[in-house]
């Protein structure tokens, strides 16, 4: 097995509405032929005006009823952006979003947002983003956030955005050593690779990406291919 690195991409400035973000990745960051770079969904949403001001929001009476001790403006955020609600206990609402992930208050985050009394809203389309970033720059490209998972406590980054590599590695068919054929075997490779590099990244250290070395991944897919089926999802 191969040695696989973990290099944080340090020195870059503030992100903003309307910045070139590749030209800033190109600029911070020393690319070789197979890295994945790995850029945190919050600095792709500045760059692309995915936010929104609190005091041009007017609250709902359903966002008031939500926002338990949290600003009734941020739950009316979260409503705009949902599909559908999945779970509340106010002020926490756990929603799908118009990509199909679940996750907690459909993805809004008030947290790094460079400004106060602003919210970051996810992508519109998380894997154009990172196509455009590797079409650019000539690497694949992760666009990551963090999510809970049911059942477990804790945070992982996940991947929300996917360009230049398989989102899933399926190995149905593959026989193990003693000779067993795995038969539902699907590995979220992409995920893997986003959770590994939040390490070097960190909710605080302002380094918003990271460069993955020595995989050896070739191929094709986004990141909506690892939302879970409607039709399999035991727990919709």
């Amino acid at each position: 097995m191969s040695e696989i690195r973990l290099l944080p991409v340090q020195g870059m400035p503030e992100v903003q509405e309307g910045d070139d973000l590749a030209a800033l990745l190109d600029e911070s960051a020393d690319f070789e032929q197979g890295d994945v770079l790995v850029v945190a969904q919050k600095v792709v949403s500045k760059a692309e005006g995915r936010v929104v001001r609190l005091d041009e929001v007017k609250a709902s009476e359903r966002a008031g009823e939500l926002a338990g001790d949290r600003d009734p403006r941020e739950l009316e955020v979260v409503l705009r952006e949902a599909r559908r609600l999945v779970r509340v206990r106010p002020p926490l609402v756990i929603a799908e979003t118009r990509h199909g992930f679940v996750c907690a208050s459909a993805g809004v985050d008030h947290s790094n947002t460079g400004t106060a009394g602003t919210l970051v809203l996810l992508p519109l389309d998380p894997d154009a983003s990172a196509r455009r970033l590797s079409e650019r720059l000539g690497v694949a490209v992760i666009v990551s956030d963090s999510f809970g998972r049911p059942f477990r406590l804790g945070t992982t980054d996940v991947a929300i955005g996917v360009a230049g590599i398989p989102p899933l590695l399926d190995l149905r068919g593959v026989r193990d050593p003693i000779g067993y054929e795995l038969r539902t075997t699907m590995i979220a490779v992409a995920d893997e690779i986003a959770g590994a590099a939040e390490l070097v990244m960190g909710k605080t250290a302002r380094i918003p990406a990271a460069i993955v070395r020595g995989l050896s991944l070739r191929g094709h897919g986004t990141a909506r291919d690892l939302v879970m089926p409607a039709e399999r999802d035991l727990f919709r």
